[in-house]
């Protein structure tokens, strides 16, 4: 990676790599499907590289690495197995009690579940050989592998892994194939183009708004485009502080990668260990950093998708332009429809020097809230600053591992006794805000000292550095969490939306009533739980972001009730005045609502939008439209 601007000898040394890329595949065109386990690349938590089979190290029918799982022991007590994870190998002994007492689960009642994917029920592939031909002589990587094919024909929604989970395989792409570049990707969408090969471009996979399952109408050959080997940072613009990157690659690859030459670009979404850099773009993604480095689009100074119609891109990466509509905004939120996003710009800074976390207890959600506002008012939000309502409260807790020694176990007692019998908080009301301070060291502490005043000043008490680190550590292992629950035939999902200040509590009331509400008069026999958090904060309003799950034995379809539960929470949250998405996007799962929340004029003009970049349709995956 050179320093400077981009130069002549930059875009020799890039092209010359890309060369090379293509050189190395031409040398070995046969199909991903005969190579051997010592030809393919590292695993995926390597440098630069991930796995082609991703599936090897992945679960194809749950959250995350195969090696880590939640499970409870012989004695009841929960542990996160593998070594990935701050949990991981530690005993939580209260998830047990929560589980049981919150769900109205048994761990004597396991439900049945298929772990083995058998090759025989995933239907044969529908083979376009004038395609297929093409990439054999593009010595382009492809296969029809049962296995490679089913891993990217869902992401993870609550009906895909449940379904996967029971061994149903419904449709799934035809073909997988991998382009190492853009001109690899040019050369793919230009046979799609030749031979009416439906496209649909694949990142890391952690959809959760149905965006990558196959559309059951389509009767054309469907192609999975994964993304994941084009994974290269190709320079860092020292004096600009950019960075150009493939947008095949991982959130914890591209940060891995940067800090090396002492930057970051500061996005952190829950899923970033395995979501892509294109699928940041291609869903206007948002971290759990935003308040310091922005939201996705903040980030981005050019981009680079290659659509039916040719490649889409800006003439320069000046910061702003006054040229009519961004097109950069026909491309943030295509989520696949459009085109395949191929190498982004984004701004970088220098890694901060100084991390500290924290934490606050507030008496209850409404002066969390309050608190949170005024912090936003002032304009002084530290890069995270997360609150958690009282029920979210509890499920934190009982993730809390056993402690060891006398003395921490001492320290605590010492604060619980503080806040419930000096200050009074009622353990059934009380709530939590997660903080995290980035920057220069005097700033930070500076910073940190105003946002605990401000707390104060709604009845807050600072709670320790330790639990805000556990607050945000827990976000990358929550998702484990949801496969344990099946276990024990509980299911659950998340969702999200944003909304103005002034609607916050009621949305969130209102909400919560309503999946209650809901779930009585559906025949759940046990309480589910709801719960939320406020994630992000703006000057205009807040993010906020539920858990829902229940314990659904005695339902004969589970998976419907959840459907129309979730689909009532939705109606209710845009009565209550939220979006419709503030960073999962739409997918197939939501766009039923398009039409409401952006008009008819709006959506009349993206789908002029799509009838002229695709008009055939060729990336058809459905979504938005």
């Amino acid at each position: 990676m050179a320093s400077g601007g981009l130069g002549a000898e930059q875009r020799r040394r890039a092209d010359r790599r890309l060369r090379v890329v293509r050189g190395h595949l031409e040398g070995r065109a046969e199909s991903v499907r005969n190579e051997s386990s010592a030809e393919r690349e590292p695993e995926l938590q390597s440098h630069s590289t991930v796995l082609r089979r991703r599936q090897e190290v992945m679960k194809w029918n749950g959250w995350g690495y195969s090696d880590s799982r939640f499970f409870f022991n012989k004695k009841g007590q929960a542990e996160l197995t593998g070594k990935r994870y701050r949990l991981s190998g530690l005993l939580m002994p209260a998830l047990k009690d929560w589980f049981e007492g919150t769900f109205g689960a048994d761990l004597k009642h396991q439900s049945p579940a298929k772990v083995v994917l058998n090759a025989g029920s995933v239907p044969l592939p529908s083979v376009n050989e004038g395609f297929v031909t093409g990439l054999q002589d593009a010595a382009m990587p492809f296969s029809m592998e049962a296995e490679d094919r089913v891993f990217r024909s869902h992401g993870h929604c609550l009906h895909e892994i449940f379904a996967l989970r029971q061994g149903k395989v419904g449709r799934v792409p035809d073909l997988v194939v991998w382009p190492s570049c853009h001109d690899d990707v040019v050369r793919i969408v230009k046979l799609a183009c030749q031979h009416n090969v439906c496209l649909i471009p694949y990142g890391g996979g952690t959809s959760v708004s149905n965006a990558l399952e196959c559309p059951v109408e389509e009767t054309r050959s469907i192609v999975s485009v994964d993304t994941s080997q084009m994974n290269q940072v190709v320079w860092v613009d020292e004096k600009n502080l950019t960075a150009h990157v493939e947008a095949g690659i991982t959130g914890q690859n591209l940060e891995r990668t940067l800090g090396e030459k002492g930057y970051c670009t500061g996005h952190e979404p829950d899923s970033m260990e395995f979501s892509s850099l294109g699928g940041w773009v291609a869903t206007r993604a948002s971290g759990m950093k935003k308040n310091v480095y922005g939201n996705i689009e903040d980030l981005v100074v050019h981009v680079r998708m290659v659509t039916p119609r040719g490649v889409i891109e800006k003439s320069c990466q000046g910061p702003r332009m006054s040229t009519g509509p961004d097109v950069h905004h026909f491309i943030l939120g295509s989520e696949g429809m459009l085109g395949v996003i191929t190498e982004v710009t984004l701004k970088i800074r220098p890694i901060p020097e100084y991390r500290k976390y924290g934490s606050v207890v507030f008496p209850n959600f409404e002066k969390g809230v309050a608190c949170l506002r005024e912090v936003a008012r002032q304009q002084c939000a530290p890069a995270s600053i997360r609150l958690m309502d009282n029920e979210q409260f509890h499920f934190g807790h009982a993730l809390k591992p056993q402690v060891s020694s006398i003395y921490t176990s001492f320290l605590d007692g010492l604060k619980k006794f503080y806040i419930t019998k000096v200050k009074g908080f009622d353990t059934q009301q009380l709530c939590v805000a997660t903080l995290l301070f980035e920057g220069d060291r005097e700033r930070v502490l500076k910073h940190e000292k105003l946002v605990y005043d401000i707390a104060a000043q709604f009845g807050g008490v600072a709670a320790g550095e330790d639990n805000g680190q556990r607050g945000y550590m827990l976000t990358f292992v929550i998702a484990y969490l949801r496969d344990l629950g099946m276990d024990y035939y509980v299911i659950g999902e998340s969702f999200e939306t944003s909304v103005p200040w002034d609607r916050v509590l009621d949305l969130c009331r209102n909400v919560k009533e309503r999946i209650v509400r809901e779930c009585e008069e559906k025949g759940v026999q046990f309480a589910p739980l709801c719960t939320c958090r406020v994630t992000q904060t703006y000057d205009a309003g807040a993010c906020i972001y539920f858990y829902f799950a229940f314990n659904y034995r005695g339902l004969a379809n589970p998976i419907h009730v959840y459907e129309q539960v979730e689909q009532a929470a939705r109606v209710e949250i845009l009565a209550n005045g939220g979006s419709l998405s503030h960073h999962h996007g739409v997918g197939k799962l939501r766009k039923q609502w398009m039409q409401e929340v952006i008009s008819d004029v709006g959506l009349g003009m993206l789908r002029s939008v799509k009838q002229f970049v695709d008009p055939d349709n060729i990336f058809g995956n459905g979504n938005l439209l």
